[in-house]
């Protein structure tokens, strides 16, 4: 994960300079502050001809919140953190454009179950004292497909600020369930085969989550 992550960054940096010295003559570059549902987000735009430009983004925010899974009371610890690489085209040389791209996806989910006297874990019932911190993780795709539509009141005009509107879809693969356990009966082979199963039974229930949409709004500054 740390690997890609690097690659992606130095290929961020590379490109970074390509957008900022695109030629004087295609329009000026922007910085971008964005809400949406990928966190708060900061984006350098840069156009490479009258139709056609590049954004670099990033995205981060913080939540906690209290949950149940497969009837397991859990705290949750969810991170939003993308890097993006897109590109957009706008096909009437104007506000509108079409984009495409791919995200580092560093959004994950952290679990650790309330205390319980019992917990029902795969096909069995566990004392807690013998479970003892019963944690998990949900992990995503890194590498995500970005695939969406936009405005961009701004774009080819000698306005210094404009108003983005953002939506689209990642591809982010099914969800990645793992769960762990510190009592005295984590190591045992009949409690490691529940776990398992208490894992794909939760994996089952957040399959669907292959897509994930993006809808923000943002203002930009043109220099």
């Amino acid at each position: 994960m740390k690997k890609r992550m690097v690659v992606l960054i130095a290929a961020l940096l590379f490109i970074f300079p390509a957008i900022i010295h695109a030629e004087d003559n295609t329009g000026s570059n922007s910085v971008s502050l964005k809400l949406s549902t990928l966190g708060a987000g900061l984006e350098v735009e840069g156009p490479f001809s009258d139709s056609i430009s590049g954004r670099l983004g990033i995205n981060y925010f913080p939540y906690n919140y209290d949950g149940t899974a497969d009837d397991i009371d859990y705290e949750y610890d969810l991170t939003l953190l993308s890097l993006s690489a897109l590109l957009d085209w706008h096909p009437f040389q104007g506000s509108f454009r079409i984009s495409g791209g791919v995200l580092y996806n560093g959004n994950k989910i952290d679990a650790e179950a309330t205390s319980a006297a019992t917990y029902d874990i795969g096909d069995r019932t566990f004392t807690g004292s013998d479970v003892g911190n019963l944690k998990g993780d949900i992990d995503f795709q890194k590498l995500s497909p970005y695939l969406g539509l936009g405005w961009d009141t701004s774009f080819g005009k000698k306005e210094r600020f404009g108003f983005l509107v953002e939506l689209g879809v990642i591809y982010q693969g099914s969800p990645k369930v793992g769960l762990s356990a510190d009592g005295p009966i984590s190591d045992t082979q009949i409690f490691q085969n529940e776990l398992s199963k208490e894992e794909d039974n939760m994996q089952e229930d957040i399959k669907g989550y292959k897509y994930y949409p993006v809808i923000g709004v943002g203002v930009s500054y043109r220099f």
